[in-house]
């Protein structure tokens, strides 16, 4: 019994520490002055939240939260989309915005379409997703 108490009281604790730590890695745009928080993908109107490591997207006209797309987004590839950075807001309801992100970030089947450097994410960088 006294096993399981440590057991418990270290994961207890190693957890907190992971999520400090995480709340640690997140940069802050000096424009803004926000913490860079969220991922948009334009083609697939989703957020990725880097703070709790998961996805927000809509499926059935209601807002989902969750640590992977479903089967239906078909493999999508954090490596060859589009992916942007919001940069102007950190708290935990990002797709009140959408029709804002739909706006500015407007999806291109054709090709990617031009943006602001400072907005865009390089690819290489999605590793830091999956990690």
């Amino acid at each position: 019994m006294k096993k399981y108490l440590i057991l418990f009281a270290s994961l207890f604790f190693l957890s907190g520490k992971a999520q400090d730590v995480a709340q640690q890695k997140l940069e802050i745009d000096p424009v803004t002055n926000c913490a860079l928080r969220y991922y948009y993908f334009p083609n697939m109107e989703a957020y990725y939240d880097l703070k709790e490591g998961v996805y927000r997207y809509q499926q059935d006209k209601i807002w989902r939260v969750d640590v992977a797309l479903p089967p239906n987004y078909g493999g999508y590839s954090l490596f060859k989309n589009e992916r942007v950075i919001i940069t102007d807001f950190e708290d935990d309801t990002p797709e009140q915005f959408i029709k804002v992100h739909r706006k500015e970030f407007p999806y291109n089947p054709k090709g990617r379409i031009k943006r602001p450097l400072q907005s865009m994410v390089p690819n290489s960088d999605a590793l830091s997703l999956i990690e």
